[in-house]
């Protein structure tokens, strides 16, 4: 995929049809309205996933998504360390840094708590 991370993020929501898509760019509208100094990105291409991951950043990588065959994962590298830990994060518990939000078929975002996360990464990121 070419062209701007904006249209490769617009391309990787297209490419998941149905609730991955619908999910994945609910979660780009709440992280983006967290602040306006947000910048999306693209990274980690590979040939198992030659389109990349959507990427969030501000100071450094402030959460990016991962799309499963059953599940997105929003994943945040530095939600150990939140002082807040949100009751949201439900994998990758036991890592030392990482914390996870995983989003199933039917499942909503609790937008509110999500956005309070995304500005604790931005405090955590300019630390």
């Amino acid at each position: 995929m070419e062209g701007s991370a904006q249209e490769q993020i617009d391309a990787i929501i297209r490419l998941h049809e149905g609730w991955k898509g619908d999910l994945l760019s609910q979660i780009r509208s709440v992280v983006l309205s967290a602040d306006e100094s947000i910048v999306e990105e693209v990274k980690w291409k590979m040939p198992t996933r030659p389109e990349g991951l959507p990427v969030w950043s501000h100071d450094g990588i402030l959460c990016f998504a991962e799309t499963w065959k059953d599940n997105i994962k929003l994943l945040f590298p530095k939600g150990a360390h939140f002082q807040h830990a949100s009751k949201l994060f439900n994998a990758r518990l036991l890592s030392k840094d990482i914390r996870a939000i995983e989003f199933r078929a039917g499942d909503s975002i609790d937008r509110s708590t999500l956005t309070k996360l995304v500005r604790e990464a931005l405090v955590f990121n300019a630390l």
